[in-house]
């Protein structure tokens, strides 16, 4: 199949402002794959952050997504929950549905190493969440829950509901989802998670997860530890100053507050894991129809610009918003 000229892709111009802006499309060359777009997932976090324009001028090489175009602040080209099918390519992977870290764009090519098949039982739809489940589950991997433990995890959003999803398979802990938002309780309760508004969150934990992105949410982990626990904080604040309680009870409980980021493995595991083993754990840890409800709208690619400011802004509840490419 011949490769398009091409490609239309989604930028951030300004903050919370964005374009569609046509590029042309090199042909495919030996090893690499010609993808065409059928979905790709909008990210709250990170994405947020790039859109309203708060990437710290520090973070600038270190946020770089895989094929990023353009720099921090603006005009760039960033995203990084792309499914297709391959329309050229090798053999194994020609008309397969594929998961790649990619922008927001209706066709690419890249090189084949930078795809990952997704399995049948994996529906494309779903799999916009992989990178979620990827963060997820290094955050699971930061926080080692133990058989037993109490564990609360604050921040109902996609992360958030995953990495609560995750612990509560392991046999004996405790879970329970927090947020401000009590309509998150249904996504808990369909996940199998217990849920509790913050005023409800039980104290004396083993270990809490951050995953708000609000400094309240960080102050109040804190709280809620038993003496020696461990707060593991997922969110990134951007340009945000945050103050913490750092006296009397962090001190005299020997708390511990470590950060966990979806770009660096956990040390110990370096020998034997790589970022392309975690991808496919995370596209296999997807086989589940639960995981559904983390996707709270669709519309089309073409839409994006007009509806961008709403999804990231500030005041937005979405969960992952899905693309859809005709």
């Amino acid at each position: 199949m011949l490769a398009p000229d091409y490609a239309t892709a989604f930028w951030v111009t300004n903050p919370q402002q964005g374009e569609m802006r046509r590029e042309i499309l090199k042909p495919p060359g030996q090893d690499e794959v010609l993808v065409r777009t059928l979905y790709s997932g909008v990210s709250r976090g990170t994405e947020s952050l790039v859109f309203n324009g708060r990437v710290p001028a520090s973070e600038f090489a270190r946020m770089q997504a895989p094929f990023q175009k353009g720099t921090f602040p603006g005009p760039v080209k960033y995203g990084y929950c792309s499914v297709g099918r391959v329309e050229h390519g090798p053999d194994e992977l020609l008309n397969k549905s594929v998961f790649c870290l990619f922008p927001h764009q209706d066709h690419y090519v890249v090189p084949a190493s930078a795809v990952v098949a997704i399995p049948a039982n994996v529906p494309a739809q779903r799999a916009v969440l992989t990178a979620n489940m990827e963060t997820a589950i290094n955050g699971v991997w930061d926080a080692e829950p133990m058989l037993g433990e109490q564990v609360c995890v604050i921040g109902a959003g996609v992360v958030g509901a995953l990495v609560a999803y995750l612990c509560i398979q392991i046999p004996g802990v405790n879970v329970h989802l927090i947020d401000i938002n009590p309509e998150r309780e249904t996504v808990a309760a369909h996940l199998g998670v217990a849920f509790s508004t913050p005023d409800q969150a039980p104290h004396n934990q083993d270990c809490v997860i951050h995953a708000s992105g609000h400094p309240d949410g960080l102050r109040q982990g804190l709280d809620l530890l038993g003496n020696a626990g461990r707060l593991i904080e997922m969110s990134w604040f951007g340009e945000d100053d945050v103050t913490l309680p750092l006296g009397g009870a962090f001190h005299s409980q020997r708390l511990t507050l470590r950060a966990s980021q979806v770009g660096q493995l956990p040390t110990k595991l370096l020998s034997r894991w790589d970022y392309r083993r975690r991808l496919a754990l995370a596209l296999n840890l997807l086989d589940d129809d639960r995981l559904d409800i983390l996707v709270s709208g669709e519309s089309d690619f073409h839409d994006f610009p007009a509806l961008a400011p709403h999804l990231l802004g500030s005041g937005s509840t979405a969960l992952c918003h899905r693309l859809r490419y005709s």
